[in-house]
């Protein structure tokens, strides 16, 4: 079994006006930053906000009247249950989705409103992969598997397709990897269009299930990455066989990585994506001279990030960029002391966020007292003025780091 460009041609066409035909956009921003000519191709501007809904719909069409009368089963964390969920309700073919436990609220929910009846279970989709075969085979439903599907794959592969028709001059193209069903579309497409063309692969480095696979080395997958919707433990089959012909290379990437390519894609390139959207630009993050003076494409894969996490990477960026600092400073404990640091700051142009009043706890004299500040800053430069202003106004300061507690 494969899957070949006249497939995904054809999958293409029954898809044709029911998905988004999304833009494939240069990043200026970006392309001056890593000296290479960069698009990105925006699956986040999907209706469910990722590239799952093309596959998913290729498979729904491919229904018989039974199977769809039915009802179909799916195993996501997310993207793959809002795809299957949103074209089923369309289509009026009953849908249950198995999710992880520990799947995201927002995915739940939307999965939900998408009217599919969602069933949590295990740690990850490979460990609700049993639960769900259990089910399809007790209620007789049609399995709708996140990757390893011809049906799957050649509707990923679409996306292939147009990047190419859009951005022929591509020199490599670098898809996230999961399961594989992505890149293996994708790289079907591409390498039959334009056979000198590089696809290379970017995965998680908790989940290095695909290039653990093709190396032969002993699977480790397994942690709580950033980029959820590719932590796979298991690749295809199907897509491995693909992967293997069709792929170049893969890219591992760690989480610190993905997360500052979050980051830099809504700060540089103003698009908003998940962690597996965004693990192509920390590949190429990873290995700038490898991409430069190339034209490079990414697929930028979903944008179904949990708002928690957005918030929590946005402020970590702004503490790595210097623009945010966490400052201890030991204070008599007296009247003004406060009011004095908190002109001294001020004066110096940097914003107070939150302070920290800290005289109890600490192995301090009984007369003095520690400030934990949150001060929004310009840049590091700005964050030493601050530092030594306080020194010269008689205040003992020193900024605390990401390893620094309460000691």
């Amino acid at each position: 079994m494969t899957v070949s460009l006249e497939d995904i041609n054809a999958a293409a066409g029954i898809i044709e006006g029911a998905v988004v035909r999304t833009p494939m956009v240069r990043a200026g921003a970006l392309s001056d930053r890593f000296g290479a000519n960069i698009y990105l191709k925006l699956e986040t501007l999907q209706r469910t906000g990722s590239f799952k809904d093309r596959g998913a719909l290729v498979k729904l069409l491919s229904l018989t009247p039974d199977q769809a009368k039915r009802g179909v089963i799916a195993i996501s964390a997310g993207n793959h249950a809002q795809g299957v969920a949103y074209h089923a309700q369309r289509l009026g073919v009953p849908a249950t989705i198995v999710m992880p436990e520990g799947t995201p609220f927002n995915k739940v929910s939307r999965t939900q409103a998408f009217g599919a009846r969602v069933e949590l279970f295990g740690d990850n989709i490979n460990a609700a992969e049993p639960f769900a075969n259990e089910l399809a085979a007790r209620d007789k439903l049609a399995f709708v598997h996140p990757y390893d599907d011809e049906k799957i794959i050649a509707g990923q592969g679409t996306i292939g397709v147009e990047v190419l028709a859009d951005a022929p001059n591509l020199d490599i193209i670098v898809a996230p990897i999961g399961g594989g069903g992505l890149i293996s579309g994708i790289a079907t497409a591409a390498k039959a269009i334009k056979p000198d063309i590089q696809i290379i692969g970017a995965e998680a480095e908790l989940y290095p299930s695909m290039y653990q696979a093709l190396h032969g080395l002993e699977p480790t997958s397994g942690g709580a990455s950033i980029a959820d919707g590719i932590a796979v433990k298991t690749p295809g089959a199907l897509t491995r066989d693909i992967v293997t012909r069709l792929v170049d290379d893969i890219i591992l990437v760690d989480e610190p990585a993905i997360e500052a390519a979050i980051q830099t894609m809504l700060s540089d390139a103003k698009i908003l994506c998940e962690g597996a959207g965004a693990v192509p630009l920390a590949a190429l993050s990873k290995h700038p001279d490898r991409f430069a003076g190339k034209t490079v494409g990414l697929i930028v894969g979903g944008a179904n990030i949990d708002p928690r996490i957005l918030a929590s990477v946005l402020m970590r960026g702004m503490v790595r960029a210097g623009q945010m600092a966490r400052l201890r400073i030991t204070i008599s404990d007296r009247p003004g002391a406060l009011a004095a640091v908190s002109d001294i700051i001020g004066e110096s142009g940097g914003n107070i966020v939150e302070i920290l009043h800290q005289r109890l706890f600490y192995d301090l004299p009984v007369k003095l007292a520690d400030l934990d500040v949150a001060v929004e800053t310009r840049d590091a430069n700005h964050i030493a003025e601050i530092l030594k202003r306080l020194e010269d106004g008689g205040f003992t300061a020193r900024q605390l780091r990401d390893t620094d507690h309460a000691g």
